[in-house]
């Protein structure tokens, strides 16, 4: 749920610009005579900001690394005083990832907690380097395997290049006729420019929700501070923070990718101007990474092994969630439940928002309308077929004294403090507290308040939201004598605590205004005051951004810690390392056509974020979308990583069964999801493993092909499944582009599509049909779907093999990884996991499929058998086919298999000549245990 969205859009973005208004004029316009402002239109933004530092000494360090000192040229007062002397430390971490710290010389500054994101520290300030090596003042340069630091003395400025072809990747060289400045390091204002060529396609610095697509767009603005502000809202800063960019390049016709990570959880402003990118930032360090590459799957596997690998999910996750906001009683959501059963469209989860709870308080359970024991013998029989049952939590703890957590909370001294008191808010609730998850304490007791909530309801996982932190009110806030707050009579988001503005610390009123909520707000706006105090006295104004991270590794810990099982946490603010713990959806979306096409780019986006399951509110959060509008929404929909239908407590209601034509869809779309669950879940099996997104842009597999590198209307799961939805009102056709290759309809396998060179090509696509298609050299996992992921496991499986049609020559490759899908840990070498790869060959008219079983036991107990085998693309023609499996040849025969042929036709815009020709072969009637190598061959007729 958001502050800002529950009403209709228009009441909705009245009272953000009203109230944002208002608060920011009496915080900012005062002070404008005194401070500079971010904000584009202010007229006193200084163009030049000091003379940069200069190198002063230079050492090696024993480990490798490199240690130096930077002193100010010449001091000023805009933004605060200079930091005189600098220290920095640069190491090549490992072959591919290179680490350049620059930090306050004397004193110890923030940085984002490395028990929080583990990771190397860097030397301490006082250390003692032992058996340094100096070395002479002079613009010098520092190799390793794959990145190369250069720098020059004075002014100090710093580049990375590749190794491979002296490709400068970073650059902050500035002279006098750039617009940036010099290396800028205050107490309160941080600032570094690198240098773009005109070429590079930049991605990430998130989260965001971008209008022009995925790739970044000069002049926009990217603000990274985590606010509760509706994802409906373009180019602002939006729940989560994710100050990584990749940047992709072709030179030459070879293409290359590499990305940056500025680690620091700071408010900052981001400028990208297509040949700059400048940041700014209000505190902390500049703690840079880089990543070489060369090929996108390679940076994200870079970047995971640094913030930490996705979490794995449980199989079920992979299914359909329904929610709403608004199911005001057990009988509705059962109602829901058994809707979706005759209405025969798969369901997994069924989710309640905070309707269960008791006066919106967390952990507790609404005796009359979510009767205890009709929960637990509703969630008995829902488990019973394998379904699942989430919750919502909110981090504020009602300030309520018969309330057991906030009791509990309060003896632990586990709340945010203000001035020596826990600091008051607002939110659902009322008056509220929040955990301070930095806190020791405040996890073992958020652990023991998850437990005791599950010993209550068996919920399956938890969703944490509200997580910015968001607040109704801002300022210092006391409760109000003599009146109810809230007082139950309109909108519950209204800020009715007794608040006075805070303005006297400059960390409520930082000298630089970053572009918060996209109209430069106060820091502090809706959000816990930036002056308030974390364990060990650390500003909430320095580690704001993390609270939802924080919060996550808590709710992690406490989900595990009550049976053993895998986690499943759903978190709506993130930050660097959230994907290690927690899936995410994309906020309070609106349903327009405008949100269905913006999904795509921001689901991308984190996949590169790390954070690979996610997805949008199918249909739309509020207000209630059209008819056609929700059937295009769940054609696309059923292919997010994460699908849930979700929608607002004052919409109608919109799921799937409400329309004939939407269940149509759904149960077109979702029943090849579930078709596809086990590649999906193998994705998720990569994903944590390697770190590769399992909805991907096609960049990340034609990366010699530029045509894709700003195409944001169509994505890939995996390496190659494609999917080309319709994202426009009123129209039965679709314009996909073709990658060169062969492609395979996955809904009409005898259907094909031939690119050579890549082109687009206009598809049929009528109100319930979404365009899916396969690559060529692929070996796609299916199985026979179902209306749970627990009926559709227990199916034969189907593997689809693809060449390049019609070719002589050919190979395909694919995998399964199958699991007990409940375990913590998802690997090998535990008895309780099966990985195999597939293989296919043609050489003229010999055809091959053969499999590679790594410790089959786990499959071979599970008896999980392939039924069928389609092969397409093949050459010639079916004639009388002779297969042998393992060295033993089989017939058709009902008892043994089935043996058709079909020729595929291909697409009128295909580019095939007219005598090119070739077939779909299915051996069907199979029973191969997964778990056992096999080998099968045929020959083709010519």
């Amino acid at each position: 749920m958001s502050v800002f969205s529950h009403s209709s859009l228009l009441l909705c973005l009245l009272f953000l610009l009203i109230t944002c208004f208002n608060f920011n004029l009496v915080l900012t316009v005062s002070n404008s005579s005194n401070n500079h402002s971010s904000n584009s239109t202010s007229s006193k933004v200084p163009t030049k900001i000091g003379k940069g530092y200069r190198l002063i000494s230079v050492e090696e360090t024993p480990d490798g690394g490199f240690l130096a000192y930077l002193q100010v040229n010449k001091k000023n007062k805009i933004y605060g005083s200079d930091i005189s002397l600098l220290r920095l430390f640069v190491k090549h971490e490992t072959e591919e990832r290179l680490r350049v710290h620059i930090t306050d010389a004397e004193k110890p500054r923030w940085e984002v907690p490395y028990n929080l994101l583990p990771r190397e520290k860097p030397p301490t300030l006082k250390q003692t380097l032992g058996k340094s090596r100096k070395i002479p003042l002079s613009d010098s340069e520092i190799s390793g395997n794959e990145l190369i630091f250069s720098y020059t003395v004075n002014p100090f400025t710093f580049s990375v290049k590749r190794t491979s072809n002296g490709q400068t990747l970073f650059d902050t060289r500035s002279t006098d006729s750039d617009p940036f400045n010099s290396l800028v390091f205050k107490d309160q204002y941080l600032e570094i420019t690198t240098k773009l060529p005109s070429d590079a396609s930049l991605y990430g610095l998130g989260e965001n929700t971008q209008p022009h697509g995925i790739k970044l767009y000069p002049n926009e603005p990217y603000t990274l501070y985590t606010m509760d502000i509706s994802a409906i809202n373009l180019n602002t800063d939006l729940y989560g923070s994710h100050p990584v960019y990749m940047d992709l390049r072709s030179v030459g016709g070879q293409p290359s990718a590499h990305a940056v990570l500025l680690l620091n959880s700071n408010g900052m402003d981001v400028f990208y101007t297509g040949r700059s990118l400048t940041y700014k930032v209000i505190g902390g360090v500049f703690d840079f990474y880089f990543f070489s590459g060369p090929s996108p799957l390679d940076v994200v596997n870079q970047y995971t092994s640094l913030i930490g690998r996705p979490a794995p999910m449980p199989y079920w996750a992979f299914g359909f969630h329904q929610c709403r906001w608004g199911y005001h009683n057990l009988s509705v959501v059962e109602h829901v439940v058994e809707n979706y059963r005759k209405a025969q469209i798969p369901l997994d989860v069924i989710w309640n928002d905070d309707d269960h709870m008791d006066g919106h308080k967390d952990f507790t359970l609404n005796s009359v309308n979510y009767s205890r024991p009709k929960l637990l013998n509703f969630l008995e029989k829902i488990h019973a077929r394998g379904m699942k049952y989430i919750v919502i939590n909110d981090p504020g703890i009602a300030v309520n004294s018969s309330y057991g957590t906030y009791q509990r909370g309060l003896a632990n001294d586990v709340f945010i403090k203000y001035e020596g008191k826990p600091y008051l808010a607002q939110v659902w609730p009322g008056a509220v507290n929040f955990p301070d998850f930095l806190n020791p304490k405040t996890v073992d007791w958020w652990v023991d308040e998850i437990r005791r909530f599950h010993e209550l309801v068996p919920v399956d996982g938890l969703w944490i939201d509200m997580n910015e932190a968001s607040n109704f009110c801002s300022g210092l806030c006391t409760i109000p004598e003599g009146k109810k707050c809230p007082s139950g009579i309109g909108p519950g988001w209204v800020c009715c605590l007794d608040c006075k503005n805070i303005t006297k610390t400059r960390w409520d009123n930082p000298p630089y205004k970053i572009n918060a909520s996209g109209i430069t707000s106060p820091i502090g706006y809706k959000t816990i005051a930036t002056s308030a105090v974390h364990y060990n006295g650390v500003l909430e104004y320095d580690a704001h951004s993390l609270y939802g991270l924080s919060e996550a590794v808590a709710t992690h810990k406490g989900l595990q810690a009550i049976e053993g099982k895998r986690p499943f946490i759903l978190s709506r603010s993130t930050y660097v390392g959230s994907g290690h713990y927690a899936a995410h959806w994309t906020g309070d979306n609106q349903g327009t056509w405008n949100d269905l096409r913006y999904s795509i780019s921001t689901m991308l986006n984190f996949g590169i974020f790390g954070v690979p399951m996610v997805g949008s509110d199918i249909c739309g959060f509020y207000p209630q979308p059209t008819e056609e509008l929700c059937n295009r929404w769940i054609e696309l929909g059923a292919f997010y990583p994460f699908s849930r239908d979700h929608a607002n407590y004052y919409s109608p209601n919109q799921e799937l069964y409400v329309w004939d034509t939407v269940a149509e869809s759904a149960r077109n779309a979702l029943g090849m999801r579930y078709k596809l669950l086990p590649y999906l879940y193998t994705l998720n099996y990569e994903a944590h493993t390697t770190g590769a997104p399992i909805a991907r842009p096609l960049f990340f597999t034609f990366t010699n092909y530029t045509d894709c590198y700003g195409l944001s209307t169509q994505f890939l799961l995996g390496n190659g499944l494609m999917v080309s939805p319709v994202l426009e009102k009123g129209v039965t056709s679709v314009k996909a582009l073709f990658p060169p290759g062969s492609w395979y309809s996955m809904f009409d396998m005898t259907q094909a599509i031939v690119s050579k060179q890549g082109k687009y090509v206009t598809l049929d696509a009528p109100l319930n049909v979404v365009n899916v298609h396969l690559y060529q050299n692929s070996i796609l996992p299916m199985q026979q779907g179902g209306m749970t992921s627990k009926e559709a496991r227990m199916t034969p499986y189907h593997l689809v093999v693809t060449f390049p049609a019609g070719a002589s020559y050919g190979q395909a490759k694919g995998n399964l990884f199958v699991d007990e899908d409940e375990l913590p840990e998802m690997k090998m070498g535990s008895g309780s996991s099966t990985y195999i790869d597939f293989y296919a060959t043609v050489d003229h008219s010999k055809v091959k499929v053969w499999s590679e079983v790594q410790e089959g036991k786990f499959a071979l107990d599970k008896g999980w058998t392939i039924g069928k085998i389609s092969v397409l693309g093949l050459g010639g023609s079916a004639g009388s086919i002779a297969i042998e499996v393992d060295g033993n040849e089989i017939t058709s025969t009902p008892d043994v298999a089935t043996i058709t042929s079909s020729e595929q036709s291909y697409h009128e815009n295909s580019d095939v000549d007219g005598v090119m020709t070739s077939v779909m072969v299915q051996i069907s009637g199979l029973s191969m245990p997964i778990g056992k190598n096999f080998a099968m061959t045929w020959k083709m007729g010519v």
